[in-house]
């Protein structure tokens, strides 16, 4: 195995959310620091090895086999109709609503610590670690504090369709726990596209989004603002 080298020296291994170290396409593109410049990339980096997609490949399958596991699993479930309580909240309700925003809440710290990180937040500057590090524990605590909400959805309510807002929640709970666990198995990809990573991040965070607006805002929007 060959060390790979970035723009300000030897890059650490074993570090999937770190930007793609790339090679550049003429000295005088190479910038001073990691976040900061613009830079050409060489034309043979463009493009992963074949086995690279395959991994792709297997990711988005076992991603769509979680969607249809969780959805097929609520569908057959018979919903005990048994709210969680949680300590602070008058009805379980209430704790899902917030759970859900605080979730939400997270995912923008997810999104906005990635631009740190690659350099595409206007005016921060930097080698990127502390942004890497918001980045990895903002995600991890927000699917953390989604998972009550969630375990509480399959078991006491189930996939309901009795009207169109909570069709579309439905969907789209199962639809970002697969894409979640789809991005988790891209992680540990080293030769998948570099495009790859940010989309399926900016799907995550666009289903996170869904069920944020069919279920807290919809929510707050019925019964206001309240404990």
């Amino acid at each position: 195995m060959t060390q790979e080298f970035g723009p300000t020296g030897p890059v650490p291994d074993g570090d999937a959310t770190q930007p793609v170290p790339q090679h550049w396409s003429r000295p005088s593109a190479m910038p001073t620091t990691w976040n900061t410049g613009e830079w050409g990339v060489a034309e043979d980096e463009d493009e992963p090895e074949r086995g690279g997609y395959r991994g792709v490949v297997m990711a988005l399958a076992i991603g769509s086999l979680v969607m249809v596991t969780i959805g097929v699993y609520g569908k057959v479930h018979e919903p005990t109709n048994q709210a969680f309580s949680l300590a602070g909240f008058s009805t379980g309700l209430h704790a899902k609503t917030w759970l859900g925003t605080i979730a939400f809440v997270l995912a923008v710290v997810q999104v906005v610590s990635s631009l740190a990180m690659w350099g595409r937040l206007p005016g921060v500057h930097g080698d990127g670690r502390v942004a890497g590090i918001l980045h990895r524990w903002s995600g991890r605590l927000a699917v953390l504090v989604s998972l009550p909400v969630a375990a509480h959805c399959l078991y006491a309510l189930g996939f309901q369709g009795f009207d169109t807002r909570v069709l579309v929640h439905s969907l789209l709970g199962c639809f970002f726990y697969g894409v979640f666990v789809c991005k988790m198995i891209v992680l540990t990809k080293h030769d998948k596209p570099a495009w790859l990573l940010p989309v399926v991040g900016g799907v995550v965070f666009t289903g996170l989004t869904g069920l944020w607006l069919t279920s807290s805002v919809w929510f707050f929007t019925e019964y206001g603002v309240s404990f």
